[in-house]
């Protein structure tokens, strides 16, 4: 298949390179042109100009934004570009809704759809070892498999269009637990005086250990927060989280705390941080009581 890439941000930069690497990338479009024209430079494929070039030029385009709105957007803009058969695939991570409301229009013009959202952050983007969470037509999946398979390591069909998003949002309301718990418990163990590196070595490989302990007390330790996964963004998904449960008449406690503290990051200035950020708020319970 020819696959097209739109969105290349700190994860669809590295998805696409994984493209390539397979010999599936035809072409890249990003908002910011400037962008796409560096990375089509390094791989030697064409920076489409515009969305629906991209779209006629490609058997499959695989989507990674930001936001519902930037979904929509682009799913329009490549709609006339589209040919009966094509597989439009988003990675992006939005609200259920979204999925099948992009699902059924692309349907009625014999386009398939798949919600495809991802965890496994830039280090996952970067070595194709992502979990991908799949929602839509069975058999639409099926004939994607290839290129989700050069995207990530784990590959699940959850089941009907918007059953993607719905898999993506419980990863991330399980991420926010986790991440204010591993801020809290290292901000504790840096009062205790610990040492914090031979600290995270050994929990570690405990009974309490995460991909998040693992991979971001680290940053904690050094109080320093690349982005890997933004506060920004994250609170836009836990936003997404609430909206859903409110279907179900429910609120939702870790969800409606972590978007309290994001709040908190956002209004200082961190918003553009990593979300192991959340580590400044918890480190000052211990040296401001007031806080």
């Amino acid at each position: 298949m020819r696959i097209g890439f739109v969105g290349l941000g700190a994860m669809g930069a590295s998805m696409a390179r994984n493209l390539h690497s397979a010999g599936l990338l035809a072409g890249v479009w990003n908002r910011t042109h400037d962008k796409a024209a560096a990375l089509a430079a390094q791989l030697l494929v064409p920076a489409f100009e515009s969305l629906p070039a991209l779209a006629a030029a490609c058997e499959a385009v695989v989507v990674c934004v930001s936001a519902d709105a930037d979904v929509r957007a682009v799913i329009a803009a490549l709609r006339p570009g589209l040919q009966s058969g094509a597989i439009v695939i988003d990675c992006s991570t939005v609200g259920a809704r979204t999925a099948r409301d992009m699902h059924r229009e692309l349907a009625a013009a014999g386009i398939g759809f798949l919600d495809c959202p991802v965890s496994g952050g830039v280090e996952g983007a970067r070595a194709a070892t992502l979990a991908i969470m799949i929602g839509g037509d069975e058999a639409v999946f099926e004939r994607a498999r290839p290129i989700l398979e050069k995207l990530g390591r784990t590959i699940t069909y959850m089941g009907a269009s918007g059953a993607g998003q719905a898999a993506k949002a419980t990863n991330q309301i399980m991420c926010a637990g986790i991440i204010q718990a591993v801020a809290e418990a290292m901000a504790f163990a840096k009062a205790e005086g610990l040492p914090l590196d031979r600290l995270i070595e050994t929990l570690g490989k405990g009974a309490g250990s995460s991909w998040y302990f693992v991979n971001r007390a680290p940053f904690m330790a050094k109080e320093n927060y690349p982005a890997g996964f933004r506060v920004r963004l994250h609170d836009k998904d836990l936003r997404i989280c609430r909206q859903m449960a409110a279907v179900h008449g429910a609120k939702l406690p870790v969800v409606e705390s972590t978007l309290e503290e994001y709040a908190r990051l956002i209004a200082e200035g961190h918003g553009d941080e990593d979300i192991s950020s959340i580590y400044r708020l918890k480190a000052a319970l211990f040296s401001d009581p007031a806080r």
